[in-house]
């Protein structure tokens, strides 16, 4: 997914595009999240083997030694930012040490202190647009406001994602000693809540377009994004039905996993024709 946005990113650029720039950024976006990977579960085995979901990983089952897995990580995660300076340019590559620095050192022992660890982690999850279209554009001073809507955009999508996650794995995360939203005082209700709240956010970003100079909205733009954002909002909407909640968590992050690219292509599209 870091991959797929980063390219929705360079494609939704309004500038003449390279081949070995486009390859560059599938290469070096590739090897830093990869490696970035690596070094999260480096830092997790304990708690991934407290959790169903996570206990069957590479580190935690024993099949991986962790020195292997660390040495990996760092490798890879080197070498994407080599490649990324090399072939793409500077600003992209330290967007990525960016995405880095705020998953590993911050979101990540975040996760066992506060809830808010969603919206750090979210940061990071955001950026790979961003960097994409730095990749293209040279610089984040070359009409950045686009590329900050996608950052916005790919902020507020993920809330609703996760928690949809979190609700679903629930017993996992309290078990692992991860503090989430959903284990608060209200936390369900405050879940569906924020759910909804940040789909509406969205929603808002994805139609923020038409008011920035310089942009060219289609019609055709606007009539699937408008069918897109009910099928969101229909979503989130029964997320917040206290009733078959665990039915509806499934239905919200499922949704939200095909709403991403279809979203991602509707507007690179676009911008690109």
């Amino acid at each position: 997914m870091s991959v797929a946005s980063a390219v929705f990113g360079y494609f939704s650029a309004a500038t003449e595009r390279s081949t070995s720039e486009f390859i560059s950024l599938l290469i070096g976006t590739a090897l830093a999240a990869g490696g970035c990977a690596a070094i999260n579960q480096c830092m997790e085995i304990k708690e991934d083997a407290m959790m169903d979901r996570t206990s069957t990983r590479p580190l935690p089952s024993g099949e991986v030694k962790l020195f292997h897995a660390l040495l990996i990580g760092l490798i890879t995660s080197i070498a994407g930012l080599g490649v990324l300076a090399w072939g793409t340019n500077l600003s992209a590559m330290l967007l990525t040490l960016g995405v880095l620095v705020v998953y590993l050192v911050f979101y990540t022992p975040m996760k066992k202190t506060t809830h808010l660890s969603t919206e750090v982690g979210a940061i990071s999850g955001a950026l790979p647009p961003l960097l994409g279209y730095v990749a293209a554009t040279g610089s984040l001073t070359v009409d950045s406001l686009n590329g900050w809507l996608l950052f916005g955009i790919l902020f507020a999508w993920q809330m609703p994602h996760f928690m949809a996650i979190s609700w679903m794995h629930r017993e996992d995360y309290k078990e692992a000693g991860f503090k989430m939203l959903v284990h608060e005082r209200n936390g369900p209700a405050r879940t569906a809540l924020k759910s909804f709240l940040y789909t509406i956010i969205l929603i808002g970003f994805t139609y923020a377009p038409l008011w920035i100079p310089g942009n060219e909205v289609s019609l055709w733009y606007l009539v699937l994004n408008s069918l897109l954002s009910v099928y969101a909002l229909y979503h989130a909407v029964r997320f917040l039905n206290p009733n078959n909640r665990d039915t509806n968590a499934r239905s919200l992050f499922f949704s939200t996993i095909l709403y991403l690219p279809v979203f991602m292509i509707l507007f690179a599209l676009d911008r690109y024709l």
